[in-house]
C-alpha cells in the first residue's frame, strides 16, 4: 500500500484540479442551460497566462492568477452574448458555437504562444519537495491542493449558504418565477457564465505547473471535465465535487499500477460507462439540480 500513497496524494490534486473547472463548466449547464465546449479554452487563458506572467515570485504568482481569471471570466461574458441569438435552439446549436469558438481561439492562442508546452515558474518556497511518510512530494503539488480544498468550500457555501446562491438556485427551479420578482435571468446566466469561466481561469492559472499550458491543453482538459460534468450529474456541484476526485484517482492510479498502466487509457472510459449503467443521471442528482 505505500508504493500507492504518492499516487493517491497525486490524485486528490488531480481530481480537485478537475473539480475546479468542472465546477464551472456545470453551473454553466445547471443555471444556463449551456454546454460551453469552449470551457477547455477558458482554462487555457489561465495556464497560458501563468506560463507568461509568473516569473518565480509571489507577486508575479498572483498577478498571472488575476489576468488569467479575469480573461477567463470576460470569455465567459461573452460567450453568453453570442449565444443569445441561439435560445430556444437547443444544445446542438450551442454546442457547435461554442466549439466553433474554441477552435479558432485555440489557433490564435497558438499562433500567439507557440506549438510547444510552456514551462511555468513557481516561488522557490514553492518548488521544494516536502516529506510525506517519507516520500519526497512536490511542494507546489500540495499546496494546491490546499488552496483548491479551500476554493471548493467557498464555492459550496456560496452556492448554498447564500443570497447569491439562492437566486442561482431559483433561477434552475423556475426562470419565470425569478423574472417576475424583477431579476432578469439572462443576467443571472451571463454572471454564472462569467463565475465559470472565472473559475476555469482560475484553475489554469494555478494549476498550470500541473497541466502546462500547450497545443493539446484545452482539448484534454475540455474532456475530462466533461466527463466529470457527466458522472456527477448534470448540473450538480456536489456530484462533480464526488466524480472529480474519482477521475483524478482512476488516472494517476491508473497510469502509476503495473497492473492496469498497459490499458489505463481505458479506465476511465471503462468506468463511466459502469456508473452510467447502473445511474444513467449521474452519481448524485438529476439534470436541473446546482447544488
Amino acid at each position: 500500500m505505500d508504493a500507492y500513497l504518492i499516487p493517491a496524494v497525486d490524485g486528490v490534486g488531480y481530481g480537485l484540479l478537475l473539480f475546479v473547472v468542472a465546477a464551472g463548466l456545470t453551473l454553466a449547464f445547471g443555471v444556463g442551460d449551456v454546454l460551453n465546449l469552449a470551457h477547455g479554452t477558458l482554462f487555457a487563458f489561465g495556464a497560458y497566462a501563468a506560463a507568461k506572467v509568473s516569473d518565480g515570485t509571489w507577486l508575479s504568482l498572483a498577478l498571472a492568477v488575476l489576468v488569467g481569471t479575469a480573461a477567463a471570466a470576460a470569455g465567459g461574458a461573452v460567450l453568453s452574448a453570442l449565444l443569445v441569438p441561439l435560445a430556444g435552439r437547443g444544445h446542438l446549436a450551442q454546442a457547435l458555437l461554442t466549439f466553433g469558438v474554441a477552435l479558432v481561439v485555440g489557433d490564435l492562442l497558438v499562433g500567439l504562444f507557440g506549438p510547444d508546452e510552456l514551462p511555468v515558474k513557481v516561488p522557490a518556497l514553492l518548488d521544494r519537495p516536502v516529506d510525506i511518510a517519507g516520500h519526497s512530494y512536490p511542494g507546489y503539488r500540495l499546496a494546491f491542493i490546499g488552496v483548491a480544498a479551500l476554493i471548493a468550500v467557498v464555492l459550496y457555501v456560496v452556492v448554498a449558504r447564500t443570497r447569491v446562491g439562492s437566486l442561482v438556485r431559483a433561477t434552475v427551479d423556475d426562470r419565470d418565477m425569478v423574472a417576475t420578482l424583477g431579476v432578469n435571468p439572462f443576467m443571472v446566466r451571463t454572471g454564472v457564465l462569467a463565475a465559470g469561466g472565472a473559475l476555469a481561469g482560475l484553475a489554469g492559472a494555478l494549476g498550470a505547473p500541473i497541466i502546462g499550458p500547450g497545443p493539446r491543453t484545452a482539448d484534454l482538459v475540455l474532456m475530462l471535465s466533461l466527463v466529470v460534468v457527466v458522472l456527477g450529474g448534470l448540473g450538480s456541484i456536489g456530484g462533480a465535487f464526488v466524480a472529480a476526485i474519482a477521475v483524478g484517482e482512476i488516472q494517476t492510479i491508473g497510469v502509476t499500477s503495473e497492473v492496469t498502466q498497459d490499458f489505463a487509457p481505458f479506465l476511465l472510459f471503462g468506468a463511466m460507462a459502469v456508473v452510467l449503467s447502473a445511474r444513467a443521471r449521474g452519481l448524485l442528482t438529476s439534470r436541473r439540480s446546482a447544488a
